[in-house]
């Protein structure tokens, strides 16, 4: 750890990505970090970073996650902290993503970032369908990939093919994953290995092409 942030990947790596947790779960969450792991042996720079209410739960203290939206200025505080050189890409996990996309728009707008990445967006609360998160969604202009399980309980795929979400945004559908991306083998065939080496091939396609 360098500060408040878990690096991986080449310190000279041309893009850096730097991603924040989702609602309870924290930066070194196995999910997180084999997530970091991967995209950092691709090439890409990974910084991982905590929110307040998260690193005072490493003290003890019993903290909720707050309001997604009143998170928005400690994520713009991690990038100027993190004062990364080129690229920029900015998102996270599940509530950490949905924190990015927030802020996505105003830093790429002002060529702080150049695109955001989303890894199990929480469309809606569980069992929630109704209660949509999406409404930014539909006219956001930050070129953004989400990363999404089919069977992801926070927007399936079923679910998200009927939302009006902005051109601007690609989503690739994992086969049978779940919030955490990971599939059941016996249903798939497929290991939660071979998806993240999937997330980290589309990431760099994704990215080659926002140059262009």
């Amino acid at each position: 750890m360098v500060g408040k942030f878990l690096l991986d990947g080449p310190e000279d790596a041309p893009v850096t990505i730097l991603l924040a947790h989702g609602a309870g779960a924290p930066m070194d969450s196995p999910s997180m970090t084999a997530t970091a792991k991967a995209l950092g042996a691709a090439g890409f720079r990974v910084a991982r970073f905590e929110f307040g209410y998260m690193a005072a739960r490493r003290r003890g203290e019993r903290k909720p996650p707050p309001r997604a939206e009143t998170l928005n200025p400690e994520y713009r505080a991690a990038i100027a902290e993190l004062g990364a050189k080129g690229p920029l890409i900015i998102g996270g996990k599940s509530m950490g993503g949905r924190v990015a996309s927030m802020i996505a728009d105003e830093l790429h707008a002002s060529g702080r970032i150049a695109g955001l990445l989303c890894l199990g967006y929480p469309f809606h609360p569980p069992a929630k369908p109704e209660q949509l998160r999406t409404k930014h969604l539909a006219g956001i202009e930050t070129p953004t990939l989400i990363c999404q399980g089919s069977r992801d309980e926070f927007g399936t795929r079923d679910e998200v093919q009927g939302y009006g979400l902005s051109d601007r945004i690609e989503i690739l559908w994992l086969e049978d994953g779940d919030h955490d991306l990971k599939p059941r083998k016996s249903v798939s065939g497929l290991s939660a290995a071979d998806h993240l080496k999937t997330v980290a091939e589309t990431v760099t396609r994704w990215v080659d092409g926002l140059g262009r």
